[in-house]
């Protein structure tokens, strides 16, 4: 047991000139300090103290000296020319070593400040300190400090040494053996002269030209417990967990692909189907008719026709199917080159009822390589957004651990389990799903479009005319995405903060924006956004989201000019999609021919046609994503949410939302159906994302608000004694964003066998 001396001195005298001095010393150190004790604030404001108790260095017993025995020399000093009056009081501390898993309580103040002492036991490694208050306020600091004398126990000195906290309810220090040889370390606890680093305001009395308090009383009570931290088993059990949870899902996937093909060799053995005709893991393949001509076009009308929208051959016998390889000639430019293209645009879109026919009428190959740039522009744009950002959390983790700020970083300290020089192994863990998820939808999609090929190969024809057309590079980027949003969302935990939140959210932005192009794609192939300006437009909106994190907290001119942004884009973005891509505003005669053309529109489109517009399902949808839109702005106009990032997500995942509720109302109205599989897709996302979301909302930590005010909302673990509710959220995300995609690639297999002319485009 190591014995400490505590000295508590109290001066009656307010002189500040001449203050008395205090110097004490000891075998191994000298402490000093005056009375009374001055703390400085902001804007040159002075806390004076006439007591002050200071615990001195214990001392451990030699061979020279008996167990009790401690040797100290007090000096008592001034420079006064009259006398003054003080006293000095000395006492042992009984309870200076703190125990394991036993509760201690005890007060402290700016002047008082408390330290004890703490012993690792033989078979414990590390060890949480547990720190909790029923006050808020005075704001205080925790520190952890090696034993070495003297110790840093006041303001202006406890971030000299050691790792620290502010601290208002609650805090959470994880202490490691191996990072004190002597096994064993001091827990201070400062309280600090104002409350302003915890959140909270200058006291009233000292506003205005009163710049000086005395004795201002800011006594806290206390009450530390240090608990044994997890064993390191619990590291490899809850590594086996993440990675095993996750190969499930692989072990599932070849179950349907073997269940799939059993089905396919049964059908073809009875000589309905060919086996290599399968489009994929988890649906019917292409059947050609016996009535598909030889050489047909990808969906080329044909001229005998008279029906608009009904897809037939084309005279012109394209390449065959083993000639889908990149061509100097097949650039974007020739989408384009059919005859009298424009006008043939404007007659085909602009009809009451499209069908698929009437929008997949491009070159398959030439459309297959512009969807094919989504998948190479987002690795380039992953390997250029990563290496930086993983560059920055490093230079972060590296100054948490030089300086022992814990005020740096954002984490749940009641469940952050370090590992190596990572403070909060587990939220990095706990992305491991969106990398082996995303991994896993690639060899899906690489799958089906394996077999697509060999089902085009086997007929030697170069396109088909059932289903929908096969595009794969959209799914292609989705799974790139997802693997990078579990990269950059480990990165951003590594060390979470107010600076570096845009890189948890950046790649969510593109999987929502990505979901909604592949949503609008499937039935619109030839008139769907470029790779350039999606990703251009995904970069205006990670930009807005910047600039949100910058001054949406208390700007109102930021938010009138994003409102106006997002209802504008709402309104262009609309307009383009009500008319499949064919409005244009110009005039012939002069400027204000665009304005006529305008004022015509909106004449004939709105007014003229309001109670019975053209394109009835296209108005529902877009009068209700607009109302969503607008009431999204007004809410940020009113409210100004701090997480402006979460707040554009947000608008991101409605939009998503609405639209693939509007997707499959319009296909089951079509009479449609729904497989088993897309089905089951559909229930799991609806009931993983509704358990994800709920653990996503238990809010763990807030960069919105300080250090202090962030740790009282730091709970326990909750899974395997390593895992925390974000981390849940994690694992939840993961497979919601996965079992999403899937929708998304089997919604429509029920088509495989419909001609492209009796596809409805909605």
């Amino acid at each position: 047991q190591v014995d400490a001396v505590r000295v508590y001195v109290n001066s009656s005298s307010e002189n500040l000139r001449y203050p008395v001095l205090f110097v004490v010393r000891q075998q191994k150190g000298v402490l000093s300090w005056q009375v009374p004790l001055i703390f400085r604030g902001l804007y040159q404001r002075t806390y004076n103290y006439q007591e002050v108790s200071r615990t001195l260095c214990p001392s451990e017993p030699t061979p020279e000296t008996r167990p009790s025995d401690q040797i100290i020399f007090v000096d008592v000093a001034s420079m006064a020319p009259f006398n003054i009056a003080y006293e000095l009081l000395v006492t042992r501390l009984e309870n200076f070593q703190l125990e394991t898993n036993k509760a201690f309580n005890f007060t402290a103040s700016p002047s008082q400040p408390q330290y004890f002492l703490y012993k690792f036991p033989q078979d414990v490694d590390s060890v949480i300190i547990n720190v909790v208050s029923d006050a808020a306020y005075p704001c205080s600091v925790v520190s952890v400090q090696d034993i070495v004398c003297p110790v840093y126990d006041l303001d202006h000195n406890v971030e000299f040494n050691g790792v620290y906290q502010s601290m208002t309810k609650q805090a959470a220090i994880t202490v490691q053996r191996k990072d004190f040889p002597g096994e064993q370390f001091f827990v201070v606890f400062v309280i600090k002269p104002e409350d302003y680093a915890c959140g909270g305001s200058v006291p009233s009395s000292i506003h205005g030209n009163v710049n000086r308090t005395w004795n201002l009383q800011r006594t806290k009570n206390l009450q530390v417990t240090i608990v044994p931290s997890i064993k390191k088993s619990v590291y490899v059990q809850a590594m086996f967990f993440s990675f095993l949870s996750f190969l499930s899902f692989y072990l599932g996937s070849v179950v349907v692909a073997f269940v799939h093909y059993i089905r396919v060799q049964r059908k073809a053995s009875a000589g309905r189907l060919s086996p290599e005709h399968g489009s994929g893991m988890m649906t019917s393949s292409h059947p050609i008719s016996a009535s598909t001509p030889e050489g047909s076009s990808y969906g080329a009308i044909d001229e005998s026709s008279s029906s608009g929208g009904r897809q037939l051959s084309s005279p012109e016998r394209r390449p065959p199917a083993g000639s889908d390889t990149d061509s100097s000639v097949e650039e974007e430019s020739d989408f384009d080159t059919m005859p009298e293209i424009e006008s043939d645009k404007n007659i085909i879109r602009t009809k009451v009822f499209l069908y698929l026919s009437d929008l997949s009428r491009k070159d398959r190959r030439i459309v297959s390589k512009k969807y094919k740039i989504y998948f190479w522009n987002i690795i380039t744009i992953a390997v250029f957004y990563a290496l930086p950002v993983i560059q920055l959390v490093i230079t972060y983790q590296t100054v948490v651990n030089v300086t022992g700020n814990q005020d740096i970083c954002y984490y749940n300290f009641l469940c952050a389990h370090p590992l190596g020089v990572l403070s909060a192994f587990n939220n990095i863990l706990s992305n491991v799903g969106h990398m082996m998820l995303g991994f896993l939808f690639l060899l899906i999609v690489l799958r089906r479009d394996i077999l697509h090929r060999r089902a085009m190969e086997m007929k030697d024809v170069y396109t088909l005319d059932y289903g929908i057309p096969k595009h794969f590079g959209l799914f292609y980027a989705m799974g790139i995405a997802l693997m990078m949003e579990g990269v950059l969302s480990a990165c951003y935990h590594v060390c979470p903060n107010y600076s570096n939140f845009q890189f948890d959210t950046s790649f969510m932005y593109m999987i929502a924006g990505l979901c909604m192009l592949k949503l609008y794609q499937t039935r619109h192939p030839d008139i769907n956004a470029s790779a350039y300006s999606a990703y251009a437009s995904f970069a205006v909106v990670i930009s807005l989201a910047v600039l949100g994190v910058v001054f949406g907290k208390n700007d109102m001119w930021f938010w009138v000019i994003f409102s106006m942004i997002h209802v504008l884009a709402s309104l262009a973005l609309s307009t383009q999609i009500y008319y499949m891509g064919r409005f244009k505003i110009d005039g012939p005669d002069s400027d204000l021919g665009i304005f006529r053309r305008a004022v015509m529109v909106l004449y004939t489109d709105c007014i003229q046609q309001c109670s019975r517009p053209m394109y009835m399902d296209r108005m529902v949808l877009l009068i209700v994503g607009n109302v969503v839109n607008w009431s999204f702005a007004i809410f940020g106009l009113v409210y100004r949410p701090r997480d402006f990032a979460s707040y554009i997500l947000g608008i991101f995942i409605c939009n998503l939302l609405l639209y693939l509720a509007f997707y499959i109302i319009m296909k089951l109205r079509s009479s449609e159906r729904l497989l088993p599989i897309p089905m089951f897709c559909i229930v799991a996302t609806a009931v993983v994302w509704a358990a994800a979301l709920y653990f996503f909302f238990q809010t763990l930590s807030s960069w919105e608000e300080t250090p202090a005010e962030s740790r009282e909302k730091n709970r326990p673990c909750i899974l395997l004694g390593f895992f925390d509710d974000h981390d849940v959220w994690h694992f939840l995300s993961a497979a919601a964003l996965f079992f999403s995609f899937l929708v998304l690639l089997t919604l429509d297999d029920d088509l495989d066998t419909v001609r492209r002319d009796k596809i409805p485009v909605f």
